[in-house]
């Protein structure tokens, strides 16, 4: 009798562990419900950024408005990922016209640098920090840009929070002093980022109050001159001074003449809905490669944690992975294929060289033509949403902290190759190759869904995989940011390096163990990993009932909130 009791309390203790981890609606890996509200909404990566965002909605601002100053708030608290010293790239739908408009607001690289100097100096990569990868920021300039077309408020009244919050302090977050903590050793070598980040001499601890007054400064002149003031006036002098006199080539002539450019979105219809990205230099297009690829097969009745998928879906990404190395750059200078890259005729060519039950080493590119980040997403009363990535680059960016501007400088520089003859071959005045892309799907015309995954060469795989969860799966805004992830990881890169090995695959914990067996018996390395596995922001556009679904990521400090 004593045993049998013994037992039945283990069922009962197993059963309510069991519970105590179920949701009683949806999937049991859905940390939350969405969140639906009817007026606005907001997701970023930051509560105190989503706040500020709904706070700007509430007093009549546009969807960019408050987008502008969830970024500026993301700069100052969320530092370890964005910036003003970083490019941003933006989808946004205009209600009023039913059209999506496109914007790239990436730097370019010094003109007075050649690829010679590398070279003479035997250089085989840019170097990943430092001045010499540093380029023109660019997001300032993109603010504008997208103030101008679609802003309401003054930009005294969008930048106004995060002046106060850089003055007066915010608490720092658990993920942020984390990742400020793992900078530190880094980057406080470089002139001033200690001075900037480590007033105390060392990093900020979780929940303690950090300022920033000299980014309250930059913010309050930028948003008394206006964009001027950073590419022309005493901003941009200390900006070029501070990096010539550390050995890089940044002048005050390449801040001077820098400008973004509204591009036309492009797109791929996935099963009945036009997924939407950003033409390059960034690498967007590789999501519409990869569900090009993949609606050739049944990806619903594989199901999610089936072998079958995952191996088909990282066979995918590495087709498109390897013309991603050899064709993405910047399309002033080099002619990318793009007609040809996103057709779906050679969708159907490249699908043919999957062996369903062997993982590939190596593919060769398609053509034979010469070749930390946050996310976040608003949506206002109107109907205009707005889908805006932001970055510096490897966190916080080249360690390029100018004197009393209270930010880094990205070091994009470092996504050219050295290779002569590569679409992305390092060229005066040209865009390196961006990581960072956002995301938007229509339906039948409609606005549907705003979204973006941050992290890397994560972000195409987990924007593809985003869309299958939504599509194939039928899985709800936020089951498909929470449901687990796969990470390929290739050295196939735009820097003139290739795949030939098969790359490293990593699943988020919640895959069987008989999925990673037959997915070893294919041929395929797995290897455990904590990350890097993105970080998801999303709105829905509900027409019929006219509101605003939100969600956001789990696995990091989002939030999404609504009115």
């Amino acid at each position: 009798m004593k045993k049998l009791l013994f037992f039945l309390t283990l069922v009962i203790a197993a059963q309510l562990q069991s519970s105590s981890q179920d949701r009683i609606t949806g999937h049991n890996f859905a940390t939350r419900s969405e969140v639906i509200a009817g007026n606005g909404m907001a997701a970023t990566s930051h509560p105190l950024a989503t706040q500020i965002a709904i706070d700007i909605l509430k007093q009549g601002g546009s969807a960019v408005d408050a987008a502008i100053a969830a970024n500026a708030a993301l700069g100052l608290m969320e530092p370890t990922g964005c910036g003003i010293g970083g490019d941003l790239f933006a989808i946004i739908w205009d209600a009023e016209t039913e059209m999506l408009h496109g914007l790239n607001a990436s730097g370019r690289s010094p003109k007075d640098l050649s690829i010679d100097y590398f070279l003479e100096n035997d250089y085989v990569m840019i170097p990943q920090r430092g001045a010499l990868p540093v380029s023109v920021p660019g997001t300032v300039d993109g603010w504008f840009e997208m103030h101008e077309k679609f802003g309401k408020l003054q930009m005294d009244d969008i930048l106004r929070p995060s002046i106060e919050y850089a003055r007066e302090g915010f608490p720092v977050t658990e993920l942020i002093a984390y990742y400020l903590q793992r900078s530190a050793p880094l980057l406080s070598e470089y002139p001033n980022f200690s001075e900037t980040y480590m007033p105390e001499g060392r990093m900020p601890e979780k929940g303690e109050m950090f300022r920033n007054p000299y980014l309250a400064n930059t913010y309050e002149t930028i948003a008394r001159e206006g964009r001027d003031a950073f590419y022309r006036g005493d901003i941009a002098g200390t900006i070029a001074e501070y990096v010539q006199e550390n050995g890089g080539f940044l002048s005050y002539e390449d801040l001077a003449s820098h400008s973004s450019t509204w591009v036309d979105p492009v797109s791929t219809n996935y099963r009945g809905y036009d997924v939407w990205q950003l033409p390059p230099n960034g690498q967007g297009i590789a999501v519409l490669q990869i569900l090009n690829i993949l609606e050739g097969y049944d990806i619903a009745s594989m199901g999610l944690y089936s072998p079958e998928y995952v191996h088909h879906f990282i066979e995918a990404k590495k087709l498109a992975f390897e013309d991603r190395a050899n064709y993405y750059a910047d399309m002033d200078f080099s002619p990318v294929p793009l007609e040809r890259l996103i057709s779906k005729e050679y969708a159907d060519e490249r699908r043919q060289l999957i062996n369903p039950e062997r993982a590939a080493r190596h593919y060769d590119p398609g053509i034979e033509d010469p070749p930390n980040t946050i996310y976040l997403t608003v949506a206002d009363s109107e109907g205009n949403m707005v889908s805006l990535i932001q970055s510096n680059y490897r966190g916080m960016g080249s360690g390029m902290t100018p004197p009393g501007l209270g930010f880094v400088l990205q070091n994009r520089g470092e996504g050219f190759t050295l290779e002569p003859g590569h679409f992305n071959t390092y060229e005066p005045g040209k865009r390196p190759f961006h990581t960072i892309i956002p995301g938007f799907i229509t339906k039948e015309g409609r606005p549907y869904i705003s979204f973006g995954v941050m992290g890397g060469g994560m972000q195409p795989q987990g924007h593809a995989q985003i869309v299958i969860n939504l599509i194939d799966f039928g899985m709800n805004l936020q089951e498909a940011g929470d449901a687990p992830r796969i990470h390929h990881r290739g050295s196939s890169e735009p820097t003139g390096q290739q795949m030939t090995d098969g790359g490293t695959v990593n699943l988020e914990s919640g895959f069987p163990y008989e999925t990673i067996r037959e997915l070893l018996e294919k041929g395929h390395s797995i290897q455990w990993s904590n990350g890097p596995f993105g970080g998801y922001q999303a709105i829905k556009w509900d027409e019929e009932q006219g509101v605003y679904y939100g969600a956001s990521e789990s696995r990091k400090d989002g939030q999404a909130a609504g009115y």
